[in-house]
C-alpha cells in the first residue's frame, strides 16, 4: 500500500509539472506582446496630438467661415449698389435736363419715371412697402407716433394716418411704419 501511495504521488507530481509547463509558455507568450502594448506615456501622447490637432482644424474652419460671411456681406452691398448706379444716371441726367428746362411738367414726369425706376430695383432686392391706412394697430409693424379720437367706433385702434411708411425686406420688417392711431 505505501507502494501504491508513493506511485499516486509520483504521478501527481508528473501531472502538476506537466501542467505547469503550458502556464510558463504562456506566460512566455504574454510577455513578449507586452512589448508591443502602447504606454502610458505614448497614449497620452497620442491623444495629446489627436486634440491639438482637432483644435486646430477648427480654428481653421471658424476663421474660414469668419471670411465667408464677410465676403457674402460686402458681395451683397455690390450687388445693390450696382443695382442702383443706373437710378443715379438717369438722376444725372434729370438734373442737366432740368438746369434748362422751363415745363414743369417735364420734370415732374421726369421725378416719376426715376422714382419707378429706383422702386422697381429695390423691389427685386426683395423690398416691400407695407400699407398701414385703415388697418388694425398692429406694434409688429407699426409705431404709434400718436393717438387721435377716433371719429367713428370702427376707426378704434385702427391706423387712421401713417406719417412715416414702414418696409419689409424678404418678408422681415426694417422699418415699422410711424402711424396716428384711433382711440
Amino acid at each position: 500500500m505505501t507502494e501504491e501511495l508513493n506511485d499516486n504521488q509520483s504521478q501527481e507530481l508528473d501531472n502538476n509539472e506537466v501542467n505547469e509547463a503550458p502556464v510558463e509558455e504562456t506566460a512566455a507568450e504574454t510577455t513578449s506582446e507586452n512589448p508591443a502594448e502602447p504606454t502610458a506615456e505614448q497614449v497620452t501622447a497620442e491623444w495629446k496630438d489627436k486634440y491639438m490637432r482637432l483644435t486646430a482644424d477648427f480654428d481653421n474652419f471658424r476663421k474660414q467661415k469668419n471670411r465667408e460671411r464677410i465676403e457674402l456681406l460686402s458681395n451683397a452691398s455690390r450687388d445693390v449698389i450696382s443695382g442702383l448706379l443706373p437710378v443715379l444716371d438717369v438722376f444725372e441726367l434729370a438734373m442737366k435736363a432740368n438746369e434748362t428746362s422751363e415745363d414743369m411738367t417735364a420734370v415732374k414726369e421726369g421725378f416719376s419715371l426715376i422714382y419707378g425706376k429706383l422702386v422697381g430695383e429695390l423691389e427685386k432686392k426683395g423690398l416691400k412697402p407695407m400699407e398701414s391706412n385703415g388697418l388694425p394697430f398692429n406694434v409688429d409693424f407699426h409705431e404709434a407716433i400718436t393717438e387721435f379720437p377716433a371719429p367713428t367706433e370702427e376707426q378704434k385702434n385702427t391706423v387712421i394716418d401713417t406719417m412715416e411708411k414702414g418696409y419689409l425686406l424678404n418678408d422681415n420688417v426694417i422699418r415699422y411704419a410711424k402711424v396716428v392711431v384711433g382711440k
